[in-house]
């Protein structure tokens, strides 16, 4: 599973990789082979002036075959967001394998 990472001008992204890796793949464990790219974009809604749940995190993982699946975080931290969105990324592609499952 190769993982992107992009940040807008309000997040620092050096030293992330380490911490996205093991909280995506901790979340993701049983998707983890059938994702080829993960992508993770970060962003501070309003800048420079703070706030609750201010750091959102959009994770979009592409699957071999299929159609890319989406999901979104928003925290008052950065660690928060990627964690949110990476559960809920989970329970999205726990429903669509299955659906495909239940369809054969």
């Amino acid at each position: 599973m190769k993982i992107e990472i992009s940040t807008d001008s309000h997040i620092n992204g050096s030293g992330l990789e380490p911490s996205v890796e093991r909280l995506a793949t901790a979340a993701l464990t049983p998707h983890v082979p059938k994702i080829t790219r993960l992508e993770v974009h970060l962003t501070d809604v309003n800048g420079g002036k703070g706030g609750a749940d201010d750091k959102r995190c959009m994770m979009e993982a592409r699957l071999e075959g299929r159609k890319p699946e989406a999901a979104t975080h928003s925290a008052e931290t950065v660690e928060k967001a990627i964690k949110g969105a990476a559960e809920k990324l989970r329970r999205v592609l726990d429903t669509s394998i299955g659906r495909l499952r239940d369809a054969r």
